[in-house]
């Protein structure tokens, strides 16, 4: 029986092979690897369909990350509040600026996003950034985030890289805080051909912040106005991400359909808690999380079963070894992350899933369980 991917790429190679081919054939042509034409139009594009003033395409979304806390300003010494349930690149870009990563618990709700009442009880005149991520494909409460930024005077930088496309209260993710990262990992809504990522905001001063970092700290070959760094996005990527860009909401609105079909299969199922929607959001469903009882011994029958199932995250940010120097959190100071952690599941999810891949994988997990 054929494998089921957690995420199929080559289904969605398919529908923009064609372009993506004629795309790097004018790229090879025109030797314009780094900073080509299509970079500064795949930017344009980007950031209307967020609906920011600029996009600043970028090497990857840890970067990202990193130059738009940099270009607000926040720097050694200052907190920036995150949630404990995440990718560990959203503190390492907070580390790697010498800031303090500050941490707060989720909501146990089926969301799973930075609990809003545990950010304003962290809060301090000491906060200079707060990072909500956007988690699983749907926005966190960004306009009760703003109300607690505003009275402690800190930044609101999204990280919105598992979320490209979704709204909330019919505001694109990306558009909502100060400013925003995102990554354009493969397998992401929308995924480059490599990595790539970019940076966004309605600021002018910011972007140009951005951008100067992001190029060694150079507006002009050898002058240096700052110390920045290397991390411009390929124009190859360019090429991918503009192709898939026009495909997008299509892509997502097909998650939306396979998400809804995986809650009526499992409704049946007491032993599965389902994710949900954030009244407000419109979710793109870059993953669908549930959450099981004895949730290793059923990773591991549905990966004997073929199912490429994962797990989104399997530890939080504080009980990750690397990040160990975060001394002062130990385990049972965010319950809630660490209770899913052992208890969430990630089954496949992409836009050109079947309704028979999907009985599939219920079928396996109804097994499993019973």
């Amino acid at each position: 029986m054929s494998r089921i991917r957690l995420v199929d790429l080559a289904a969605q190679h398919a529908a923009v092979a064609d372009e993506v081919a004629e795309g790097w054939r004018q790229v090879l042509d025109q030797t314009a690897f780094i900073g080509g034409a299509q970079v500064g139009a795949f930017e344009r594009e980007y950031a209307a369909f967020i609906g920011t003033r600029h996009c600043v395409g970028m090497a990857n979304g840890t970067d990202a990350l990193e130059i738009t806390l940099r270009a607000l300003g926040v720097g050694p010494g200052d907190e920036c509040i995150l949630p404990a349930n995440t990718f560990i690149a959203t503190a390492e870009a907070v580390c790697r600026i010498g800031a303090v990563p500050v941490l707060v618990d989720c909501m146990d709700d089926g969301t799973y996003l930075l609990d809003p009442v545990a950010v304003e009880a962290t809060a301090s005149p000491r906060t200079k950034a707060i990072i909500p991520v956007h988690l699983y494909g749907q926005a966190a409460p960004v306009e009760q985030l703003l109300r607690i930024a505003e009275r402690s005077g800190a930044w609101i930088v999204e990280d919105a890289a598992q979320a490209h496309g979704a709204r909330r209260n019919g505001k694109g993710v990306g558009s909502l805080g100060d400013a925003a990262a995102t990554s354009f990992y493969p397998g992401k809504n929308l995924g480059a051909y490599g990595d790539a990522g970019a940076a966004l905001t309605s600021s002018d001063p910011v972007a140009e912040r951005m951008r100067l970092i992001a190029n060694h700290g150079s507006r002009r070959k050898y002058e240096h106005e700052v110390l920045g760094f290397n991390s411009r996005m390929d124009t190859l990527q360019a090429v991918v991400l503009m192709a898939k860009l026009g495909r997008l909401a299509a892509w997502n609105a097909a998650r939306r359909a396979a998400a809804q079909r995986y809650s009526i299969m499992l409704s049946g199922l007491d032993e599965v808690l389902l994710p949900c929607a954030l009244s407000g959001n419109e979710h793109v469903w870059h993953l669908y999380v549930i959450r099981v009882p004895h949730r290793d011994q059923v990773l591991k029958s549905l990966h004997a079963a073929g199912i490429e199932a994962g797990i989104h995250y399997p530890s939080p940010i504080h009980l990750i070894p690397a990040l160990a120097d975060l001394a002062r959190y130990s385990r049972g100071a965010f319950p809630v992350a660490e209770r899913i952690a052992d208890e969430i599941l990630t089954l496949p999810l992409f836009a050109e899933i079947t309704p028979d891949q999907q009985e599939r994988v219920v079928s396996v997990l109804a097994d499993t369980l019973h």
